[in-house]
């Protein structure tokens, strides 16, 4: 069961999301809302798994809401503004629906939030506790299949709103997971986040020059922000020159 609270400022527009939950079976209405500063106060009281979220409200905006809160939950915006849809999932929200919304886009939006909600609850990552204690690999849930990744074999991961590519030495494997929790999962020692898009393995490095890594035939981007921990982590320790030998 998804435990979902409504956020909006229209008593219709609420009332009229309340419906659309009670006709799904694996949707549980915790509470509604008119604001983000309702929305937080009920967050402290209640576990909550599923947000469906305005944006143009009184007090604090949608958006706004999705800046400041730490590790909220999964967020479905709904909102009759499509200009904030890029911005949205910037933020990491699971779908983005436009007033008027039909049952039939809810329902495929709730399925989407069942499914993301069952790859992160049904034990389909390892811990962060088990991953050091030696486990070698994890599964992910790509299309009806289940996938067994090992940890040695991937090369590196792109994050796309809320799915990731896992490129492997043998392909590369598409799932409904963020790429912030794939690497709280992952062994830092063994992986390093190189881009606000990417993750690689540190071993699987094959040069770096300018802005850019080389893995095998890829070349990952390193951003700005990341540039200093990539030298310092994969780097400097290793490196051999003239000065280090005199």
């Amino acid at each position: 069961m998804i435990n979902c609270v409504i956020i909006d400022d229209e008593p219709l527009a609420r009332e009229g999301m309340a419906n659309y939950v009670r006709e799904i079976d694996f949707l549980q209405l915790t509470g509604t809302c008119e604001n983000p500063v309702e929305l937080m106060k009920l967050l402290d009281k209640h576990h909550v798994d599923l947000v469906f979220l305005d944006i143009q409200m009184p007090k604090m905006n949608g958006i706004d809401f999705l800046k400041i809160v730490q590790k909220p939950p999964m967020v479905i915006i709904t909102t009759a503004f499509p200009t904030y849809a890029l911005e949205g999932f910037q933020l990491n929200v699971l779908d983005y629906l436009l007033k008027p919304i039909t049952f039939d886009r809810f329902f495929k939006s709730a399925n989407k939030a069942k499914e993301y909600h069952q790859l992160i609850t049904n034990a389909s990552m390892p811990s962060p506790q088990t991953t050091t204690e030696g486990a070698d690999h994890f599964f992910i849930k790509c299309g009806s299949k289940y996938e067994k990744i090992y940890f040695d074999d991937i090369l590196y991961v792109e994050g796309m709103q809320n799915y990731v590519t896992i490129y492997t030495r043998k392909g590369k494997y598409v799932t409904l997971l963020y790429l912030k929790h794939l690497e709280e999962n992952l062994d830092r020692s063994s992986f390093i986040r190189v881009h606000k898009s990417y993750i690689v393995s540190i071993r699987k490095i094959e040069g770096i020059e300018g802005n850019e890594i080389f893995i095998q035939s890829h070349k990952i981007p390193i951003s700005r922000n990341y540039r200093e921990q990539v030298i310092e982590q994969v780097v400097t320790n290793k490196l051999w020159d003239k000065i280090k030998f005199s």
